[in-house]
């Protein structure tokens, strides 16, 4: 049994037959509510991201919120006095002054304001909204485990819009399970945070009555798929009811984005990247004995792919980069556009850098001119956080937090118990990725944030789909081929 079948208080998500395809949930917003719609229209799971909602809608609300979208869906929000707030805060009409800055937003803390609570909440029920309008397939969302301070209320705004699926990786995701029944029941539910420095317990509490002023029906708790690289984490997952996962989404290190660390010793290459074997493959048999439904991912993006994974046992595949190139997706044309005309050519180079990503964790870049992969590049951005997704929590004296982030200022960085040599080559993620999907920061002095594309190492559905669509695909498309 799920944990949803033994929680006695908990309302269940209706059966429904799994998909054979899940549309990976790549951020920041590349997998946005068109290209989720999209898949789920197509009867598989469409995902939308939930990293840096609150940023996203905050923008797209101040450039204008083009087709009304946006007003579309917070016109539907429970709370209307909430959502009006926001669009008092946010929303310009006709967009903002050409080279005017975004308005900051707050940056995620473990007592955050309430306004920045209405903000989270809105934003993850706009989008899961907008991608399950007027159809009745299945809509999942995907958190990182590492934006933990979020979690909590962005799932709850998720849940608001009846969110099917909730998929997350990044780390061990052992609360998730219980925190999604007690905000079904709109109970006030705490995440334990990881603190660097410390041994010491913290946590980040969320209280929806008193966000919403309480009264709302209780709601459908989505089923959990926890994103794991290892046979040992879907095991150890499963050994509690209140971490037990309605099933998992196995992924190798193919997949674009972060990847998990090689075991071992962490030996790289004469390119800087880490070297991955024989034991960074999970046991699938033993995956498949702990007898929940599975998903693998990185490398399964073809119909032969799709084939071998149900031959395993998986229920069938998670695949991303296919759908980051479809025409549905969050990535600003010009660079989709630039990333298809070289896979056509020259063909694309993607690196798996051990460095690029704050969180630790080996990152998947995209080599394009232009963009922060160029050295150059990233040498000349000024060294700032603003946005700060993956700063991290410390402790700065018993029971106070600080927080900081490798890509921040060096000396910024060092002064707060961080060292030069974690900080070097780190590139700052949060802003690079909403600079991805056409939402970069413009600084008062002029620069605008660079973009820094990531996608999976499988390319042959890639060469598939462009020599049979050589002007792009839509995620339908995307999706027939996988199902051929």
């Amino acid at each position: 049994m799920t944990l949803l079948e033994t929680t006695a208080f908990a309302t269940p998500r209706p059966a429904a037959a799994l998909p054979t395809i899940i549309q990976g949930g790549m951020g920041v917003a590349v997998s946005s509510w068109q290209l989720a719609r999209a898949v789920s229209q197509a009867r598989q799971l469409g995902v939308v991201s939930g990293t840096a909602l609150d940023a996203v809608i905050a923008r797209r609300l101040q450039d204008g919120d083009e087709g009304g979208h946006v007003r579309r869906a917070l016109a539907h929000f429970p709370v209307p006095a909430i959502a009006n707030r926001v669009l008092q805060k946010y929303f310009r009409a006709g967009g903002r002054v050409p080279g005017t800055p975004y308005l900051p937003i707050a940056k995620l803390s473990q007592h955050p304001l309430a306004k920045s609570l209405e903000l989270c909440v809105v934003a993850n029920f706009a989008e899961v909204w907008l991608a399950k309008e007027g159809h009745d397939g299945l809509v999942g969302i995907n958190f990182l485990e590492k934006v933990q301070l979020a979690t909590p209320s962005a799932a709850y705004g998720a849940m608001l819009a009846g969110v099917d699926y909730v998929l997350m990786g990044a780390g061990i995701p052992a609360e998730i399970p219980a925190l999604l029944t007690g905000l079904a029941r709109h109970e006030t539910r705490s995440l334990d945070l990881h603190v660097e420095d410390s041994t010491a317990r913290y946590s980040v509490e969320f209280d929806p009555e008193a966000l919403t002023g309480g009264g709302l029906p209780a709601l459908q708790r989505p089923r959990f798929l926890a994103i794991v690289a290892a046979h040992v984490l879907a095991v150890y997952l499963t050994r509690e009811v209140s971490t037990r996962p309605d099933g998992f989404i196995i992924e190798g290190p193919r997949a674009g984005g972060h990847n998990a660390p090689p075991r071992g010793r962490g030996s790289l290459d004469d390119d800087g990247q880490p070297i991955y074997g024989p034991r960074d493959d999970a046991d699938l048999a033993k995956v498949a004995a702990v007898g929940l439904p599975f998903w693998v991912a990185g490398g399964y993006g073809t119909p032969e792919r799709v084939a071998d994974a149900r031959a395993l046992g998986a229920a069938g595949v998670q695949v991303g980069t296919l759908f980051a190139l479809s025409a549905e997706s969050g990535l600003d044309e010009t660079l989709r556009a630039q990333l298809l005309d070289d896979q056509g050519g020259p063909g694309l180079q993607i690196r798996t850098d051990p460095l690029a990503s704050s969180t630790g964790f080996p990152f998947k870049v995209v080599t394009l001119p232009g963009t922060l992969s160029d050295a150059t590049v990233y040498e000349e951005r000024p060294r700032l956080c603003d946005l700060g997704y993956l700063r991290v929590p410390y402790e700065r004296t018993p029971g106070v937090l600080g927080y900081r982030c490798p890509a921040e200022p060096v000396a910024t960085f060092v002064r707060k118990g961080g060292s030069a040599e974690e900080a070097a080559g780190r590139k700052c993620l949060c802003n690079a990725l909403t600079a991805n999907v056409g939402l970069g920061q413009t600084r008062r002095d002029g620069y605008e944030e660079l973009p820094l594309v990531t996608l999976g190492t499988d390319l042959d559905g890639v060469t598939a789909l462009l020599a049979a669509h050589p002007g792009g695909w839509s995620a339908a498309e995307a999706v027939a081929y996988l199902e051929a």
